[in-house]
């Protein structure tokens, strides 16, 4: 994975008001708990406390087996550990959540585990089995006359779905008026979406009503601050076994250049 830093010149960013983070945020309610919803009992709670009594082993018509799957293809932005390492802000950020009262319930391992897989998935579900997609020459070069791509994470997030895991968010650069993700997408073929978040924090239990205001509380003052700031140089299309990316990954690095 290459990254680089910004381009020097003045570089747009696609702002809350034309992405989807506003409207797929955690709604908390005063005094009120936090539990762990359905998906990700079913995709994640497996992964990371698989003894815990509200684990969903198996549902009918969905594909998991104590959160594991057959390999699943998507086209994905990485985010590299060495640069929020480097970034005071996530430092700090991850420095706060060690002294909350939620600390106990992260599962730090699972964060030590993935630290050099993290990513934003742009286009989901591009193949499924064990024969990875092809991109055709006309996709590779879309995607190369594109050039690299600046974008800045922000955190800190939880999201109305997979209640449990927390995510900075990606707000990517647009040119033209256009986000550049969206260009990314139409290369692809798939339709734009408009929320990329990056998962790094699992919950290994459900918050009880202190631990949910600390939460609250760290999700509202962290929204608007930038982590850091970057240009991406390479997709990977990423296949994995499970939505933690835990088991055996494949990775092909897409170039953007």
């Amino acid at each position: 994975m290459r990254i680089s830093a910004a381009r020097p010149e003045v570089v747009t960013l696609c702002g809350d008001d034309e992405l989807d983070y506003l409207a797929s945020r955690t709604r908390f309610e005063q005094g009120q708990g936090f539990l762990l919803d359905e998906s990700y009992r079913l995709a994640h709670l497996p992964l990371v406390a698989p003894d815990h009594p509200r684990v969903i082993a198996r549902r009918e018509g969905r594909h998991y087996e104590m959160g594991r799957h057959e390999p699943v293809f998507s086209l994905s932005l990485p985010i590299a550990d060495a640069l929020l390492r480097r970034s005071q802000a996530y430092l700090s950020l991850e420095a706060e959540l060690k002294a909350s009262p939620l600390a106990p319930k992260i599962a730090w391992d699972i964060v030590e585990r993935r630290r050099h897989k993290l990513h934003a998935t742009l286009c989901g579900s591009l193949a499924m089995g064990q024969v990875p997609p092809v991109l055709d020459a006309a996709q590779r070069d879309a995607l190369r006359r594109l050039g690299p791509v600046a974008v800045e994470l922000r955190g800190l997030f939880s999201g109305n779905v997979n209640r449990g895991r927390l995510y900075l968010r990606v707000y990517p650069e647009k040119r033209g008026g256009t986000n550049v993700f969206h260009r990314i997408q139409q290369a692809m073929g798939r339709r734009p979406t408009d929320l990329y978040v990056v998962g790094i924090y699992n919950l290994n239990d459900d918050l009880d009503a202190l631990e949910c205001a600390a939460l609250a509380e760290l999700l509202d003052r962290w929204w608007d601050r930038p982590i850091v700031r970057f240009q991406a140089e390479a997709l990977w299309l990423l296949g994995a076994s499970d939505d933690l990316v835990l088991g055996p990954e494949t990775v092909e690095r897409v170039p953007l250049i």
